[in-house]
């Protein structure tokens, strides 16, 4: 299973992400976690010690890497579109509660792409993580579009949204599916976070069709505390990892 998950900054997705991840690490499956969000916050999320993420550079600040791998640097622009990277996931990620960890980081952008060395590395390993036929990968993306307008997720089995009910999620959905269209990327589907009540459950149903659907997760003031422990919410709240299994069992009957 090759998941890539995305939504605007603050619905869940990070939540989401990590607590699917530990859910399919209890079941013994090799599980690796990529944060590809400026804003990394996915360890903490999956549970890892803030000693050990302090010690975590992402790829794409490693400068000396990239420079090895592509063979770019200040004295030469030129450098390979095919950099070696197939030991990448697993000497630079940490592995905490069975998961690991790959932070890839991003690579700042003005306008829809970028063709420097950093993120030709990050599309590489990428490509490369789509080829790991027995893991599962869970990319945790940044939020908003700009990565599907810098192509980075075409392989993906799954690419789910996350969304809270209201019309400004809603319209969020609605331009990832059309980006992702563009991308030949056949299916978005929909997790709807933060969900308070019947009219909450029956707005989203009228505003996405049913087979985008995967499911709702309630609004958990035990998924607060967790962030504000430094815990995983797999750890903390059984009620949403039991909401956010339900969603795993119909996303594993889709393989």
């Amino acid at each position: 299973m090759k998941i890539a998950i995305t939504g605007k900054g603050g619905v869940g997705k990070t939540t989401f992400a990590a607590t699917l991840a530990r859910l399919y690490a209890e079941e013994g499956r090799t599980v690796l976690a990529a944060d590809v969000d400026p804003d990394a916050n996915l360890g903490l999320a999956l549970g890892f010690p803030e000693e050990v993420l302090d010690s975590i550079i992402p790829i794409s600040k490693m400068r000396k890497l990239v420079e090895e791998r592509t063979g770019a640097g200040p004295d030469n622009q030129m450098y390979k579109l095919n950099p070696k990277v197939d030991d990448i996931p697993d000497t630079y990620s940490k592995t905490y509660n069975g998961v690991k960890l790959l932070l890839l980081g991003t690579v700042e952008t003005g306008g829809g792409g970028c063709v420097c060395p950093e993120h030709v590395m990050l599309r590489r390993i990428i490509s490369h993580l789509m080829l790991r036929s027995k893991d599962v990968v869970i990319m945790d993306m940044e939020a908003g579009l700009e990565h599907l307008g810098r192509g980075t997720c075409e392989s993906m089995e799954q690419f789910i949204v996350v969304i809270e009910p209201g019309a400004r999620s809603v319209q969020t959905y609605k331009n990832v599916k059309r980006l992702a269209a563009d991308l030949g990327i056949r299916q978005v589907r929909v997790v709807t976070n933060k969900v308070r009540s019947a009219e909450d459950e029956e707005f989203v149903r009228s505003k996405i069709p049913a087979e985008d659907l995967l499911g709702f997760i309630h609004y958990n003031t035990e998924v607060i505390d967790a962030d504000r422990q430094g815990k995983a919410p797999y750890d903390v709240s059984q009620s949403a990892t039991d909401e956010i299994r339900k969603i795993k069992a119909i996303l594993d009957e889709s393989k």
